[in-house]
């Protein structure tokens, strides 16, 4: 049995897969969507199936800080879409980025929280359109617990540095970075790359891509280096 786990990345919902579940599915895959439960969703950690075959993890942005230890360390191959090991780079960029990070958090739970969120995504979606993305149901409004989890996240992004403690060093790994991406510094997705040196790794940097990389061309390539197993 070929399964998929997918992690979603901060502010992102289970529901930002749904063509991806659809076409991997079609393609034989047992699919699951990991929910961190932000909006109205309540929160949803899959587990592994028992038995042979490939274990693939697919995570966007935070995503890859998001999951579990179980989770990782037991994929066979990884898809990194828009990753980090971290994400405020070092020095005066650096510090700007915080100075970001603590207004986002002032402005959970205020008047200004759809107004942030609004601007975050619109950052994610360009060189897109905000439009380009599925409409998110956290504009509707987050449950309490569900702003609690993004003001964490939110600092987990702050603190996050290297590789998770459980990553698989056997595992084939995917990375896919936006060369227009507005939210994750070139400095920080150069890091990745640097950290996965001596790993089996395949890279694809398109120069037309911004951050939200759940489009259909990104889907194209991951299904052909799934397909490559």
């Amino acid at each position: 049995m070929n399964q998929i786990i997918a992690m979603h990345g901060w502010a992102g919902h289970a529901g930002l897969w749904y063509q991806w579940k659809r076409v991997l599915e079609q393609d034989g895959w047992l699919w699951q969507s990991a929910e961190r439960g932000y909006g109205s969703a309540p929160p949803w950690t899959p587990s592994w199936r028992h038995g042979p075959g490939e274990r693939v993890v697919i995570a966007h942005s935070l995503g890859l800080h998001l999951l579990t230890e179980e989770q990782l360390k037991h994929a066979t191959a990884i898809a990194l879409l828009g990753c980090f090991p971290s994400f405020v780079p070092a020095g005066p960029a650096g510090r700007a980025l915080r100075a970001g990070l603590r207004g986002m958090r002032t402005a959970l739970g205020s008047e200004g929280e759809c107004i942030m969120l609004q601007r975050f995504f619109a950052k994610a979606a360009a060189p897109l359109s905000i439009n380009a993305l599925p409409a998110s149901p956290l504009l509707a409004g987050l449950s309490v617990a569900g702003r609690q989890r993004l003001g964490g996240d939110l600092s987990l992004l702050e603190r996050c540095c290297g590789l998770p403690a459980a990553w698989p060093q056997a595992a084939r790994v995917l990375v896919v970075q936006g060369a227009k991406d507005a939210v994750v510094a070139e400095t920080c997705q150069q890091q990745l790359l640097d950290l996965l040196d001596s790993q089996d790794c395949q890279i694809c940097r398109d120069q037309r891509w911004g951050h939200a990389l759940l489009t259909t061309d990104v889907l194209t390539v991951v299904h052909a280096w799934l397909r490559k197993r």
